[in-house]
């Protein structure tokens, strides 16, 4: 839940830097208003999914920003930035630890999903300090099939209460 409130501070932020951006130079936005207005209703757009979105579909966009962002180590190091590919690789590492932390262990396949994050883990800390893509590209494969997995049940819980109704 810790990255998801991050998420969505980052988009009260960029929020708040849109308004305060609009404020103080609004004259130089007047030919482009359409394009901040897009921007801020993208932006109310974040949020509202952010907030109204149930566990479930936070675990999913959780999935979804950790695949993003090992799109985006990758790309960080085929562009030999280092600080690029750092940053995106912590920010991984980040999500994966949330997930971690939120697993309950009451459950048969929690001790398994908590070896999978652990090994997933260890193998980005590795990546970054060789900065091998490679390695990203693998724990990339994992959480993508994480990720479809966790929408697979999401769709087969839904059908299921469909059918219980």
């Amino acid at each position: 839940m810790a990255i998801a409130n991050d998420l969505y501070s980052q988009f009260q932020r960029n929020r708040i830097n849109i308004q305060t951006e609009m404020g103080e130079t609004q004259t130089s936005y007047v030919n482009n208003s359409t394009a901040v207005n897009k921007n801020a209703a993208y932006q109310q757009y974040q949020n509202n999914m952010v907030n109204t979105a149930s566990p479930q579909e936070l675990t999913l966009m959780l999935y979804n920003g950790l695949v993003k962002f090992l799109n985006l180590s990758i790309l960080g190091i085929e562009e030999k930035s280092i600080e690029k590919a750092n940053n995106y690789i912590l920010r991984s590492q980040d999500i994966i630890v949330e997930f971690m932390s939120t697993l309950d262990m009451n459950y048969e396949v929690s001790s398994g999903l908590m070896s999978l994050y652990d090994y997933m883990n260890s193998r980005l800390k590795e990546a970054n300090i060789k900065k091998d893509k490679a390695i990203v590209e693998e724990v990339r494969k994992l959480a993508e099939d994480l990720r479809d997995t966790w929408g697979q049940a999401m769709k087969m819980a839904k059908q299921s209460q469909v059918v219980n109704k």
